[in-house]
């Protein structure tokens, strides 16, 4: 008996006949016609090789056969049936799932610990991997389910890949404090004399500041490139390095920064992205909503505060 092609509705057809015991309410129960359940019962009767019911006076008699297959069956049906009803809802506080997600060091420092502190409220059986997918890999990772999210610079366009801005802030020119060249407004020849520690995930690669001096042909002294901002902060502490970096790294390391000599530099956006056959999955809607209302907090706060 081979039951790995068989179609998995004619176990409901199978179900309502030995319940009902008679063929034409079966068929009105799953809604499909007589002659529909009469064919079914056919395809079901060669796959076990049994008759399965047999008619008499007091309607459809199941065999001993469907006697012993009826409680498996139907098992295996309420599982399914609970399957699909709750990949139809989710409850955070109950649900039992790891969620996937690419990001930075810098993303990671930002979203992760309040997005942790939210989850351990809402969802404390929630689990959090965080790691750095490679760019030209996030649309296959994020396709096979390996990945729910990435969160990173708006440069993904495929068009299977969903996104929204979760973050904005503008470039600056960080340093320590104490620093012997720190002056409150920076001249572009001051930002070219300096040393400079570049960030890139890239092995190679220019920056939206060396892009942007590259059309005045200019260029900047680099000594150290990294992929990890917070390592760079650490070498920045002990050097008379500088770093062109989010305004919002800057505050959150305790680091002096000035308004970045250096026009035509675009502002740092951070944008989320999930593929679009998790548009729809409620575990996945309900992440992206708690990662954009977090995001959206921060955002206004440090707005309150640069205010204040």
């Amino acid at each position: 008996m081979n039951l790995s092609k068989v179609d998995l509705n004619l176990f409901i057809v199978f179900d309502a006949i030995y319940t009902e015991a008679n063929l034409t309410r079966a068929g009105q129960i799953v809604g499909i016609t007589q002659p529909a359940v009469s064919n079914a019962l056919s395809r079901l009767r060669e796959t076990f090789n049994d008759p399965l019911f047999v008619r008499t006076a007091q309607g459809m008699v199941p065999t001993p056969m469907a006697q012993n297959i009826i409680g498996p069956v139907r098992s295996a049906l309420a599982l399914l049936r609970v399957s699909v009803q709750e990949s139809r809802t989710f409850n955070p506080l109950q649900a039992v799932k790891t969620f996937r997600i690419s990001m930075t060091d810098l993303t990671e420092a930002v979203i992760l610990p309040l997005l942790f502190q939210r989850l351990r409220r809402l969802a404390p059986k929630v689990v959090i991997e965080s790691f750095l997918c490679k760019r030209r890999e996030t649309t296959k990772e994020l396709a096979a389910g390996r990945l729910d999210f990435a969160v990173d610079a708006p440069l993904n366009t495929d068009p299977q890949v969903r996104h929204v801005k979760l973050m904005e802030d503008r470039y600056v020119c960080a340093m320590r404090h104490g620093h012997p060249q720190f002056k409150e407004v920076l001249s572009l020849d001051d930002y070219l004399a300096m040393t400079h520690i570049h960030i890139s995930s890239r092995r190679n690669g220019l920056g939206h500041v060396d892009l942007a001096l590259g059309k005045a042909g200019l260029q900047r002294r680099i000594a150290l490139r990294s992929q990890h901002y917070l390592m760079a902060s650490q070498v920045l502490q002990q050097t008379d390095m500088v770093m062109t970096v989010p305004e919002r790294f800057a505050r959150r390391n305790e680091l002096v920064y000035v308004n970045l000599p250096v026009h035509d530099v675009p502002a740092v956006e951070t944008h989320l992205y999930w593929h679009e056959s998790t548009d729809q999955d409620p575990a996945n809607r309900w992440m992206r909503e708690q990662m954009i209302e977090l995001c959206q907090w921060v955002s206004a706060q440090e707005t309150r505060q640069a205010a204040g």
